[in-house]
């Protein structure tokens, strides 16, 4: 899955994020938290890493590589599983705001 979206703003990207990751194993985004920390290069924010956790120590991640403007989907196991392309998307510079 490689798709082209907008997420202008922080808060829809980690909504969409959130919705993708738990739609991989049938969580409810309503009960499932979402974990994130800051991914900084050279000491300056260039991305976010996500992180969900369900039953039976499921975890699913994802990267939003934001100079690349795509965000990376992976599953317990470490494997790539899709990909999204920004066509629209926050500041990774902002971040530390």
């Amino acid at each position: 899955m490689c798709d082209v979206i907008a997420l202008p703003t922080l808060s829809d990207l980690c909504r969409f994020v959130l919705g993708a990751l738990c739609q991989q194993d049938n969580l409810d985004p309503n009960q499932t938290p979402l974990q994130q920390s800051l991914i900084t290069r050279r000491g300056k924010p260039c991305g976010l890493f996500f992180q969900v956790q369900g039953p039976r120590l499921l975890r699913n991640y994802a990267i939003w590589a934001g100079d690349e403007n795509r965000i990376l989907y992976y599953n317990g196991t470490g494997e790539r599983i899709a990909e999204t392309r920004l066509s629209e998307a926050p500041d990774p510079g902002l971040l530390m705001a």
